[in-house]
């Protein structure tokens, strides 16, 4: 008889751990998966895209409906999970009735933040986060369209990119003094400036959102320095928190994620955590790559194989058309050295910390813009600490080059 594994969540992270459970162990769980969204699990990353109507709607999904028939797992769509019974295995969803499992995945992902501003409730303030939110932020538009987007990360430029190519005119408000300051240095992020502002978005650097003003919806936005601007949205992207209060209902230790251990196991026995809900040595990550290999190892040790997550390197690819982003690794690189190339006619910069280590030089981090096709190879010269020293003179000019000299 087969083992009843239910994971509770229809994202990214829990598609792919389907993905590779059914390789792996293809007979061996009856799985159900329950997720909150009353449509099939999707891609994020593109919800720009979508918004931007760059692709269809049914173009984001990430497996078809007839993928998760063919493999028998029992996909339930527009359920939630209210509790969960550790003692007698058992889970209650929203309408009352209850699943039995003998291994649970806690794949919940992450909620959106949301700044306690006043006036933060009124009609026009949203967040950019799941597929609702689109229909929100479209429903929102309408000819002369303005919207200030608050926050300058990667998620906040997405939604910006969005709606500007939907027509709207948007304001980037980012209260540091440079956008994507975890994932670009200055002259990267001087770079994007000039690009957006380019494409027609303006954008406001060390600026404070003090209060969203209107009467019944959005009017205005008014910043700590009593400055104000004219606004028909105010949309925030100001990061995700890890969604864990199912997890602490049910007793488990967390911190700001599920605390699991290097197989992906939590406090308590047979039920798991991966994806952005889970806590990992101290790190919660809110990125696909690393929760596409959780995903592998979880697998294969709920077939009772070896495997540990010892990690990630992050890496951040901006998914905004015509501009190349790509960092990884110790981009800012403190103390390290670091090699330069610009080219200011195209609008291309590339820098590669190098770190002194026993072995030998080793690339520990990097930030690619405007020509990214080599982020995966020095991602990948990055995890794995391969000494560069033969490479080290060509090794700015990127992958074909070095690959050359070594032949």
């Amino acid at each position: 008889m087969r083992e009843r594994l239910l994971i509770i969540g229809g994202g990214m992270a829990a598609t792919r751990l389907v993905e590779e459970l059914v390789g792996c162990a293809p007979d061996r769980f009856a799985i159900t998966v329950i997720g909150a969204e009353a449509r099939l699990p999707y891609n994020r990353v593109l919800l720009s895209s979508l918004l931007a109507q760059d692709v269809a709607e049914d173009e984001i999904d990430l497996k078809p409906a007839s993928w998760w028939r063919a493999k028998g797992v029992d996909l339930r769509l527009g359920e939630r999970v209210v509790g969960i019974d550790r003692q007698h295995r058992l889970v209650t969803l929203g309408d009352g009735s209850h699943l039995s499992w003998d291994k649970l995945v806690l794949a919940t992902g992450s909620n959106a933040v949301r700044l306690p501003l006043p006036g933060a409730d009124l009609r026009g303030v949203l967040t950019f986060r799941d597929c609702a939110d689109v229909e929100r932020m479209r429903a929102a538009i309408k000819p002369g369209a303005s919207a200030a987007v608050i926050g300058g990360g990667l998620l906040g430029l997405e939604a910006a990119y969005g709606l500007a190519k939907a027509g709207v005119h948007v304001t980037v408000v980012h209260v540091m003094d440079r956008l994507m300051e975890r994932q670009l240095d200055p002259a990267g992020a001087s770079l994007l400036k000039q690009d957006l502002e380019r494409r027609g978005i303006r954008v406001m650097l060390e600026a404070k959102s003090a209060a969203i003003l209107g009467e019944d919806e959005v009017e205005r936005l008014a910043f700590s320095d009593g400055q104000e601007i004219a606004v028909d949205m105010v949309v925030m992207a100001v990061g995700i928190a890890p969604n864990i209060q199912l997890a602490a209902s049910a007793g488990l230790t967390t911190k700001r994620g599920i605390v699991v251990d290097d197989a992906m196991r939590s406090s308590a026995d047979n039920i798991f955590a991966l994806g952005e809900c889970a806590e990992h040595r101290g790190v919660a990550y809110g990125l696909v790559q690393p929760a596409y290999e959780q995903a592998r190892v979880l697998a294969r040790v709920l077939n009772d194989d070896e495997a540990v997550f010892e990690g990630a390197v992050t890496a951040t690819n901006l998914k905004v058309s015509g501009i190349g982003v790509f960092s990884a690794g110790d981009h800012l690189g403190e103390g390290a050295q670091a090699l330069v190339w610009r080219d200011q006619g195209l609008h291309h910069y590339r820098k590669l910390v190098l770190r002194e280590t026993p072995q030998g030089t080793v690339l520990a981090g990097c930030v690619l813009y405007g020509e990214t096709s080599d982020g995966l190879w020095y991602l990948d010269l990055i995890e794995r600490a391969q000494p560069i020293d033969d490479m080290r003179n060509d090794l700015i000019f990127g992958r074909a080059l070095c690959v050359r000299e070594a032949a």
